[in-house]
Protein backbone atom coordinates (compact mmCIF):
# COMPACT_ATOMS: atom_id res chain seq x y z
CA UNK A 1 0.00 0.00 0.00
CA UNK A 2 2.93 2.33 0.75
CA UNK A 3 4.26 1.82 -2.77
CA UNK A 4 0.84 2.63 -4.20
CA UNK A 5 0.70 5.98 -2.40
CA UNK A 6 4.27 6.71 -3.51
CA UNK A 7 3.17 6.11 -7.10
CA UNK A 8 0.25 8.49 -6.62
CA UNK A 9 2.69 11.09 -5.38
CA UNK A 10 4.86 10.52 -8.45
CA UNK A 11 1.90 11.40 -10.67
CA UNK A 12 2.11 15.02 -9.53
CA UNK A 13 5.84 15.18 -10.26
CA UNK A 14 5.20 14.85 -14.00
CA UNK A 15 3.96 18.22 -15.21
CA UNK A 16 2.28 16.96 -18.38
CA UNK A 17 0.46 14.15 -16.59
CA UNK A 18 -0.66 16.48 -13.79
CA UNK A 19 -2.06 18.98 -16.31
CA UNK A 20 -3.89 16.24 -18.19
CA UNK A 21 -5.50 14.96 -14.99
CA UNK A 22 -6.57 18.48 -13.98
CA UNK A 23 -8.07 19.09 -17.45
CA UNK A 24 -9.94 15.79 -17.23
CA UNK A 25 -11.34 16.58 -13.79
CA UNK A 26 -12.34 20.09 -14.88
CA UNK A 27 -14.22 18.92 -17.99
CA UNK A 28 -15.94 16.14 -16.03
CA UNK A 29 -17.03 18.76 -13.48
CA UNK A 30 -18.55 20.84 -16.31
CA UNK A 31 -20.47 17.78 -17.52
CA UNK A 32 -21.79 17.01 -14.04
CA UNK A 33 -22.82 20.63 -13.56
CA UNK A 34 -24.78 20.56 -16.83
CA UNK A 35 -26.62 17.43 -15.69
CA UNK A 36 -28.35 19.57 -13.02
CA UNK A 37 -29.43 22.40 -15.37
CA UNK A 38 -33.13 21.93 -16.12
CA UNK A 39 -34.53 22.64 -19.58
CA UNK A 40 -35.87 26.21 -19.90
CA UNK A 41 -39.63 26.30 -19.56
CA UNK A 42 -39.91 23.50 -16.99
CA UNK A 43 -40.59 24.02 -13.31
CA UNK A 44 -37.84 22.06 -11.56
CA UNK A 45 -40.04 21.61 -8.47
CA UNK A 46 -42.52 19.52 -10.49
CA UNK A 47 -40.17 16.71 -11.46
CA UNK A 48 -41.26 14.18 -8.81
CA UNK A 49 -43.28 12.14 -11.32
CA UNK A 50 -40.35 11.98 -13.71
CA UNK A 51 -38.03 10.86 -10.90
CA UNK A 52 -40.57 8.20 -9.93
CA UNK A 53 -40.51 6.89 -13.50
CA UNK A 54 -36.80 6.07 -13.11
CA UNK A 55 -37.02 4.29 -9.77
CA UNK A 56 -37.03 0.91 -11.47
CA UNK A 57 -37.22 -0.82 -14.83
CA UNK A 58 -35.96 0.58 -18.12
CA UNK A 59 -36.12 4.17 -16.88
CA UNK A 60 -33.51 3.44 -14.23
CA UNK A 61 -31.07 2.28 -16.93
CA UNK A 62 -31.52 5.45 -18.96
CA UNK A 63 -31.14 7.60 -15.87
CA UNK A 64 -28.01 5.74 -14.81
CA UNK A 65 -26.21 6.25 -18.12
CA UNK A 66 -27.00 9.97 -18.08
CA UNK A 67 -25.92 10.44 -14.47
CA UNK A 68 -29.43 11.40 -13.31
CA UNK A 69 -29.90 13.99 -16.08
CA UNK A 70 -32.81 12.01 -17.56
CA UNK A 71 -34.90 12.30 -14.39
CA UNK A 72 -33.99 15.98 -13.95
CA UNK A 73 -35.18 17.02 -17.46
CA UNK A 74 -31.67 18.39 -17.89
CA UNK A 75 -30.05 19.94 -20.93
CA UNK A 76 -27.94 16.74 -20.93
CA UNK A 77 -31.01 14.49 -20.57
CA UNK A 78 -30.03 12.41 -23.62
CA UNK A 79 -26.42 12.35 -22.46
CA UNK A 80 -23.79 10.84 -24.68
CA UNK A 81 -25.95 7.85 -25.66
CA UNK A 82 -26.89 9.19 -29.16
CA UNK A 83 -23.17 9.35 -29.93
CA UNK A 84 -22.72 5.78 -28.69
CA UNK A 85 -25.64 4.67 -30.89
CA UNK A 86 -24.16 6.48 -33.90
CA UNK A 87 -20.76 4.88 -33.30
CA UNK A 88 -22.34 1.41 -33.19
CA UNK A 89 -24.29 2.05 -36.40
CA UNK A 90 -21.19 3.30 -38.26
CA UNK A 91 -19.18 0.33 -37.02
CA UNK A 92 -21.82 -2.17 -38.18
CA UNK A 93 -22.32 -0.37 -41.50
CA UNK A 94 -18.59 -0.67 -42.07
CA UNK A 95 -19.11 -4.42 -42.58
CA UNK A 96 -21.43 -3.96 -45.56
CA UNK A 97 -20.54 -0.58 -47.12
CA UNK A 98 -17.31 -0.59 -49.18
CA UNK A 99 -16.79 3.18 -48.77
CA UNK A 100 -16.69 2.86 -44.98
CA UNK A 101 -14.41 -0.17 -45.27
CA UNK A 102 -12.02 1.93 -47.36
CA UNK A 103 -12.06 4.71 -44.75
CA UNK A 104 -11.20 2.19 -42.02
CA UNK A 105 -8.06 1.26 -43.97
CA UNK A 106 -6.99 4.84 -44.79
CA UNK A 107 -5.30 5.50 -41.46
CA UNK A 108 -5.59 8.87 -39.78
CA UNK A 109 -7.39 10.60 -42.67
CA UNK A 110 -9.97 7.83 -42.84
CA UNK A 111 -10.48 7.96 -39.09
CA UNK A 112 -11.19 11.69 -39.24
CA UNK A 113 -13.81 11.18 -41.97
CA UNK A 114 -15.44 8.37 -39.96
CA UNK A 115 -15.55 10.63 -36.92
CA UNK A 116 -17.24 13.33 -39.00
CA UNK A 117 -19.85 10.84 -40.27
CA UNK A 118 -20.44 9.70 -36.68
CA UNK A 119 -20.98 13.29 -35.54
CA UNK A 120 -23.57 14.01 -38.22
CA UNK A 121 -25.34 10.74 -37.46
CA UNK A 122 -25.33 11.69 -33.77
CA UNK A 123 -27.20 14.90 -34.60
CA UNK A 124 -29.73 12.95 -36.67
CA UNK A 125 -30.35 10.44 -33.86
CA UNK A 126 -30.69 13.24 -31.30
CA UNK A 127 -33.26 15.03 -33.47
CA UNK A 128 -35.31 11.81 -33.43
CA UNK A 129 -34.87 11.02 -29.73
CA UNK A 130 -35.42 14.62 -28.60
CA UNK A 131 -39.14 14.82 -29.54
CA UNK A 132 -39.63 11.37 -27.99
CA UNK A 133 -38.19 12.61 -24.71
CA UNK A 134 -40.37 15.75 -24.79
CA UNK A 135 -43.43 13.59 -25.51
CA UNK A 136 -42.53 11.52 -22.44
CA UNK A 137 -42.41 14.75 -20.41
CA UNK A 138 -45.88 15.66 -21.66
CA UNK A 139 -47.22 12.29 -20.49
CA UNK A 140 -45.41 12.29 -17.15
CA UNK A 141 -45.33 15.81 -15.74
CA UNK A 142 -48.39 17.82 -14.66
CA UNK A 143 -49.51 20.61 -16.99
CA UNK A 144 -48.46 23.35 -14.56
CA UNK A 145 -44.84 22.12 -14.84
CA UNK A 146 -44.61 23.70 -18.30
CA UNK A 147 -44.04 27.41 -17.83
CA UNK A 148 -44.42 28.15 -21.56
CA UNK A 149 -47.71 26.33 -21.74
CA UNK A 150 -48.54 22.66 -22.05
CA UNK A 151 -47.80 21.11 -25.45
CA UNK A 152 -46.65 24.40 -27.00
CA UNK A 153 -44.63 24.38 -30.24
CA UNK A 154 -42.31 27.03 -28.81
CA UNK A 155 -41.35 24.71 -25.95
CA UNK A 156 -41.03 21.67 -28.23
CA UNK A 157 -38.77 23.44 -30.74
CA UNK A 158 -36.54 25.11 -28.17
CA UNK A 159 -36.22 21.95 -26.05
CA UNK A 160 -35.28 19.70 -28.97
CA UNK A 161 -32.71 22.29 -30.07
CA UNK A 162 -31.25 22.50 -26.55
CA UNK A 163 -31.18 18.70 -26.13
CA UNK A 164 -29.35 18.37 -29.45
CA UNK A 165 -26.90 21.09 -28.46
CA UNK A 166 -26.40 19.42 -25.08
CA UNK A 167 -25.52 16.09 -26.71
CA UNK A 168 -23.11 17.81 -29.13
CA UNK A 169 -21.49 19.66 -26.24
CA UNK A 170 -21.15 16.42 -24.25
CA UNK A 171 -19.59 14.80 -27.31
CA UNK A 172 -17.15 17.72 -27.58
CA UNK A 173 -16.25 17.38 -23.90
CA UNK A 174 -15.53 13.69 -24.40
CA UNK A 175 -13.28 14.36 -27.40
CA UNK A 176 -11.42 17.10 -25.55
CA UNK A 177 -10.80 14.77 -22.62
CA UNK A 178 -9.38 12.19 -25.02
CA UNK A 179 -7.12 14.77 -26.72
CA UNK A 180 -6.09 16.99 -23.79
CA UNK A 181 -6.81 14.82 -20.77
CA UNK A 182 -6.24 11.24 -19.69
CA UNK A 183 -8.30 8.20 -20.67
CA UNK A 184 -11.12 7.77 -23.19
CA UNK A 185 -13.33 10.84 -22.81
CA UNK A 186 -16.64 9.33 -23.94
CA UNK A 187 -16.21 6.32 -21.65
CA UNK A 188 -15.24 8.56 -18.73
CA UNK A 189 -18.42 10.64 -19.17
CA UNK A 190 -20.51 7.48 -18.98
CA UNK A 191 -18.56 6.15 -15.99
CA UNK A 192 -18.87 9.42 -14.06
CA UNK A 193 -22.61 9.45 -14.74
CA UNK A 194 -22.89 5.91 -13.36
CA UNK A 195 -20.72 6.66 -10.32
CA UNK A 196 -22.82 9.75 -9.55
CA UNK A 197 -25.67 7.47 -8.46
CA UNK A 198 -23.51 5.17 -6.33
CA UNK A 199 -23.59 7.23 -3.07
CA UNK A 200 -27.38 7.60 -3.20
CA UNK A 201 -27.86 3.90 -3.94
CA UNK A 202 -25.56 2.90 -1.09
CA UNK A 203 -27.31 5.31 1.29
CA UNK A 204 -30.72 3.84 0.38
CA UNK A 205 -29.41 0.35 1.03
CA UNK A 206 -27.91 1.51 4.35
CA UNK A 207 -31.26 3.01 5.35
CA UNK A 208 -33.07 -0.17 4.43
CA UNK A 209 -30.71 -2.54 6.21
CA UNK A 210 -29.57 -0.52 9.24
CA UNK A 211 -32.03 2.30 9.94
CA UNK A 212 -35.13 0.20 9.18
CA UNK A 213 -33.52 -2.86 10.80
CA UNK A 214 -34.04 -4.97 7.67
CA UNK A 215 -31.10 -7.30 8.20
CA UNK A 216 -28.74 -5.10 10.19
CA UNK A 217 -25.22 -3.79 9.51
CA UNK A 218 -23.69 -7.26 9.16
CA UNK A 219 -25.88 -8.02 6.16
CA UNK A 220 -24.85 -4.70 4.60
CA UNK A 221 -21.17 -5.57 5.12
CA UNK A 222 -21.79 -8.96 3.50
CA UNK A 223 -23.42 -7.26 0.50
CA UNK A 224 -20.41 -4.95 0.08
CA UNK A 225 -18.04 -7.95 0.23
CA UNK A 226 -20.05 -9.73 -2.47
CA UNK A 227 -20.02 -6.53 -4.53
CA UNK A 228 -16.22 -6.33 -4.29
CA UNK A 229 -15.95 -10.00 -5.33
CA UNK A 230 -18.12 -9.29 -8.38
CA UNK A 231 -15.83 -6.36 -9.27
CA UNK A 232 -12.81 -8.69 -9.04
CA UNK A 233 -14.61 -11.16 -11.32
CA UNK A 234 -15.26 -8.35 -13.83
CA UNK A 235 -11.58 -7.36 -13.73
CA UNK A 236 -10.61 -10.95 -14.48
CA UNK A 237 -13.12 -11.05 -17.36
CA UNK A 238 -11.75 -7.83 -18.87
CA UNK A 239 -8.07 -8.75 -18.42
CA UNK A 240 -8.16 -12.48 -19.25
CA UNK A 241 -6.31 -13.47 -22.46
CA UNK A 242 -5.33 -16.70 -24.16
CA UNK A 243 -1.69 -16.46 -25.30
CA UNK A 244 -0.99 -18.12 -28.66
CA UNK A 245 2.78 -18.70 -29.01
CA UNK A 246 4.35 -17.35 -32.20
CA UNK A 247 7.78 -18.28 -33.61
CA UNK A 248 9.60 -15.96 -36.02
CA UNK A 249 11.96 -17.40 -38.62
CA UNK A 250 15.68 -17.23 -37.91
CA UNK A 251 17.18 -14.30 -39.78
CA UNK A 252 20.58 -12.61 -40.16
CA UNK A 253 21.39 -8.90 -39.99
CA UNK A 254 24.76 -7.64 -41.20
CA UNK A 255 26.66 -4.51 -40.14
CA UNK A 256 29.85 -3.01 -41.43
CA UNK A 257 32.12 -5.01 -39.12
CA UNK A 258 29.93 -7.64 -37.56
CA UNK A 259 27.15 -10.07 -38.20
CA UNK A 260 24.48 -10.57 -35.62
CA UNK A 261 22.60 -13.84 -35.78
CA UNK A 262 19.06 -13.36 -34.50
CA UNK A 263 17.51 -16.72 -33.80
CA UNK A 264 13.75 -17.39 -33.69
CA UNK A 265 12.28 -14.68 -31.58
CA UNK A 266 9.38 -16.23 -29.67
CA UNK A 267 6.40 -14.03 -28.94
CA UNK A 268 2.69 -14.57 -28.52
CA UNK A 269 -0.68 -13.34 -29.81
CA UNK A 270 -3.08 -12.26 -27.02
CA UNK A 271 -6.66 -13.37 -27.71
CA UNK A 272 -8.99 -11.83 -25.15
CA UNK A 273 -11.52 -14.03 -23.37
CA UNK A 274 -14.08 -11.27 -23.91
CA UNK A 275 -13.04 -9.55 -27.13
CA UNK A 276 -16.48 -8.00 -27.57
CA UNK A 277 -16.25 -6.02 -24.33
CA UNK A 278 -19.52 -4.45 -23.21
CA UNK A 279 -20.98 -4.19 -26.72
CA UNK A 280 -23.07 -7.41 -26.56
CA UNK A 281 -24.84 -6.07 -23.45
CA UNK A 282 -25.51 -2.73 -25.17
CA UNK A 283 -26.85 -4.46 -28.30
CA UNK A 284 -29.03 -6.81 -26.24
CA UNK A 285 -30.29 -3.94 -24.10
CA UNK A 286 -31.31 -2.03 -27.22
CA UNK A 287 -33.23 -5.05 -28.54
CA UNK A 288 -35.01 -5.49 -25.18
CA UNK A 289 -36.59 -2.04 -25.60
CA UNK A 290 -38.38 -3.11 -28.78
CA UNK A 291 -40.96 -5.70 -27.50
CA UNK A 292 -42.26 -3.38 -24.78
CA UNK A 293 -42.46 -0.46 -27.21
CA UNK A 294 -44.34 -2.46 -29.87
CA UNK A 295 -46.65 -4.13 -27.36
CA UNK A 296 -47.48 -0.74 -25.89
CA UNK A 297 -49.08 0.29 -29.20
CA UNK A 298 -51.91 -2.18 -28.64
CA UNK A 299 -54.47 -2.19 -25.82
CA UNK A 300 -55.15 -5.95 -25.93
CA UNK A 301 -54.61 -8.05 -22.84
CA UNK A 302 -51.86 -10.11 -24.50
CA UNK A 303 -49.98 -7.02 -25.63
CA UNK A 304 -50.19 -5.45 -22.20
CA UNK A 305 -48.88 -8.67 -20.66
CA UNK A 306 -45.91 -8.69 -23.05
CA UNK A 307 -45.24 -5.01 -22.35
CA UNK A 308 -45.27 -5.68 -18.61
CA UNK A 309 -42.93 -8.67 -18.95
CA UNK A 310 -40.33 -6.81 -21.01
CA UNK A 311 -40.56 -3.66 -18.91
CA UNK A 312 -39.58 -5.48 -15.73
CA UNK A 313 -35.81 -5.75 -16.00
CA UNK A 314 -35.68 -7.86 -12.84
CA UNK A 315 -38.20 -10.45 -14.07
CA UNK A 316 -37.34 -14.05 -15.01
CA UNK A 317 -38.40 -13.99 -18.67
CA UNK A 318 -36.79 -10.62 -19.30
CA UNK A 319 -33.43 -11.84 -18.00
CA UNK A 320 -33.67 -15.20 -19.78
CA UNK A 321 -34.15 -13.51 -23.15
CA UNK A 322 -31.55 -10.90 -22.20
CA UNK A 323 -28.94 -13.58 -21.43
CA UNK A 324 -29.63 -15.47 -24.68
CA UNK A 325 -29.25 -12.28 -26.70
CA UNK A 326 -25.92 -11.55 -24.99
CA UNK A 327 -24.65 -15.03 -25.91
CA UNK A 328 -25.64 -14.49 -29.56
CA UNK A 329 -24.27 -10.95 -29.82
CA UNK A 330 -20.98 -11.93 -28.16
CA UNK A 331 -20.24 -14.43 -30.92
CA UNK A 332 -21.52 -12.03 -33.59
CA UNK A 333 -19.51 -9.02 -32.43
CA UNK A 334 -16.36 -11.10 -31.87
CA UNK A 335 -16.64 -12.48 -35.40
CA UNK A 336 -16.76 -9.00 -36.95
CA UNK A 337 -14.13 -7.34 -34.76
CA UNK A 338 -11.46 -10.07 -34.57
CA UNK A 339 -10.21 -10.56 -38.16
CA UNK A 340 -8.48 -13.94 -37.87
CA UNK A 341 -7.81 -14.04 -41.63
CA UNK A 342 -6.04 -10.68 -41.52
CA UNK A 343 -4.11 -11.74 -38.41
CA UNK A 344 -2.92 -14.87 -40.23
CA UNK A 345 -1.90 -12.87 -43.32
CA UNK A 346 0.00 -10.28 -41.27
CA UNK A 347 1.76 -13.04 -39.37
CA UNK A 348 2.79 -14.76 -42.61
CA UNK A 349 4.10 -11.51 -44.16
CA UNK A 350 6.22 -10.78 -41.08
CA UNK A 351 7.81 -14.23 -41.22
CA UNK A 352 6.01 -15.56 -38.17
CA UNK A 353 4.16 -18.82 -37.61
CA UNK A 354 2.40 -20.73 -34.87
CA UNK A 355 4.42 -23.85 -33.95
CA UNK A 356 2.79 -26.93 -35.45
CA UNK A 357 0.43 -24.94 -37.69
CA UNK A 358 1.08 -24.11 -41.36
CA UNK A 359 1.03 -20.39 -42.25
CA UNK A 360 -1.92 -19.01 -44.20
CA UNK A 361 -5.33 -20.66 -44.24
CA UNK A 362 -4.56 -23.25 -41.56
CA UNK A 363 -3.36 -20.51 -39.21
CA UNK A 364 -6.58 -18.53 -39.79
CA UNK A 365 -8.67 -21.65 -39.11
CA UNK A 366 -6.64 -22.39 -35.98
CA UNK A 367 -7.10 -18.85 -34.63
CA UNK A 368 -10.81 -18.95 -35.48
CA UNK A 369 -11.20 -22.25 -33.61
CA UNK A 370 -9.40 -20.89 -30.54
CA UNK A 371 -11.57 -17.73 -30.59
CA UNK A 372 -14.72 -19.85 -30.69
CA UNK A 373 -13.55 -22.01 -27.80
CA UNK A 374 -12.65 -19.10 -25.51
CA UNK A 375 -15.61 -16.92 -26.56
CA UNK A 376 -18.16 -19.44 -25.30
CA UNK A 377 -17.11 -19.36 -21.61
CA UNK A 378 -16.50 -15.62 -21.95
CA UNK A 379 -20.05 -15.09 -23.23
CA UNK A 380 -21.50 -17.23 -20.42
CA UNK A 381 -19.57 -15.21 -17.84
CA UNK A 382 -20.68 -11.94 -19.45
CA UNK A 383 -24.33 -13.07 -19.48
CA UNK A 384 -24.10 -14.09 -15.82
CA UNK A 385 -22.73 -10.68 -14.84
CA UNK A 386 -25.44 -8.98 -16.92
CA UNK A 387 -28.31 -10.75 -15.13
CA UNK A 388 -26.69 -10.74 -11.68
CA UNK A 389 -28.59 -7.59 -10.56
CA UNK A 390 -31.86 -9.52 -10.98
CA UNK A 391 -30.44 -12.32 -8.82
CA UNK A 392 -29.47 -10.03 -5.94
CA UNK A 393 -32.82 -8.20 -6.13
CA UNK A 394 -34.53 -11.53 -5.42
CA UNK A 395 -32.39 -11.66 -2.25
CA UNK A 396 -34.03 -8.46 -0.91
CA UNK A 397 -31.44 -5.95 -2.17
CA UNK A 398 -32.66 -2.48 -3.14
CA UNK A 399 -33.00 -2.15 -6.91
CA UNK A 400 -30.88 1.01 -7.13
CA UNK A 401 -28.03 -0.71 -5.26
CA UNK A 402 -28.49 -3.98 -7.21
CA UNK A 403 -27.74 -2.13 -10.46
CA UNK A 404 -24.09 -1.90 -9.37
CA UNK A 405 -23.79 -5.68 -8.99
CA UNK A 406 -23.41 -6.27 -12.71
CA UNK A 407 -24.80 -5.38 -16.09
CA UNK A 408 -23.49 -2.72 -18.42
CA UNK A 409 -22.72 -0.27 -15.64
CA UNK A 410 -20.21 -2.45 -13.79
CA UNK A 411 -18.47 -3.68 -16.96
CA UNK A 412 -18.09 -0.07 -18.14
CA UNK A 413 -16.71 1.11 -14.80
CA UNK A 414 -14.17 -1.70 -14.62
CA UNK A 415 -13.10 -1.37 -18.25
CA UNK A 416 -12.70 2.43 -18.11
CA UNK A 417 -10.85 2.27 -14.79
CA UNK A 418 -8.38 -0.29 -16.14
CA UNK A 419 -7.83 1.70 -19.36
CA UNK A 420 -7.24 4.95 -17.45
CA UNK A 421 -4.81 3.31 -15.01
CA UNK A 422 -2.88 1.78 -17.91
CA UNK A 423 -2.51 5.22 -19.54
CA UNK A 424 -1.27 6.72 -16.27
CA UNK A 425 1.14 3.79 -15.92
CA UNK A 426 2.57 4.49 -19.37
CA UNK A 427 3.33 8.09 -18.37
CA UNK A 428 4.98 6.98 -15.13
CA UNK A 429 7.08 4.29 -16.80
CA UNK A 430 8.15 6.64 -19.60
CA UNK A 431 9.49 9.00 -16.94
CA UNK A 432 11.25 6.11 -15.17
CA UNK A 433 8.76 5.87 -12.31
CA UNK A 434 7.09 2.65 -11.21
CA UNK A 435 3.47 2.30 -12.33
CA UNK A 436 0.44 2.39 -10.05
CA UNK A 437 0.16 -1.38 -10.07
CA UNK A 438 3.88 -2.19 -9.79
CA UNK A 439 6.02 -2.56 -6.70
CA UNK A 440 9.68 -1.71 -6.36
CA UNK A 441 11.90 1.28 -5.82
CA UNK A 442 11.28 4.51 -7.65
CA UNK A 443 13.79 5.46 -10.28
CA UNK A 444 15.09 8.90 -10.96
CA UNK A 445 12.79 10.93 -13.16
CA UNK A 446 13.89 12.06 -16.59
CA UNK A 447 13.79 15.81 -17.01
Amino acid sequence: MKKFFESLNNVWKIEELKNRILVTLGLLLVYRFGAHVTLPGIDATQLENLAGQTDNGIGSILDMFTGGAFSKASVFALGIMPYISASIVVQLMGIAIPYLQKLQKDGESGRKKLNQITRWLTIAITLVQGPGYIYNLYNTLPQNAFLLGFDSFQFLFSSVLILTTGTIFAMWLGEKITDKGIGNGISLLIMVGILARLPQALFQEFTSKVTNNNGGPMLLVLEIIVWLLVIIACVLLVMAVRKIPVQYARRTTAGDFEQDMMGGNRQWIPLKLNSAGVMPIIFAQAIMFIPAALAGLSKSETSQSIAGTFSNMFGFWYNLVFALLILIFTFFYTAITVPTNKMADDLKRSGGFIPGVKPGVETADFLDKIMSLITFPGSLFLALIAVFPAIVVSLDVQQSWAMFYGGTSLIIMVGVAIDTIQQINSYLLNKHYDGLMKSGKNRKAVA
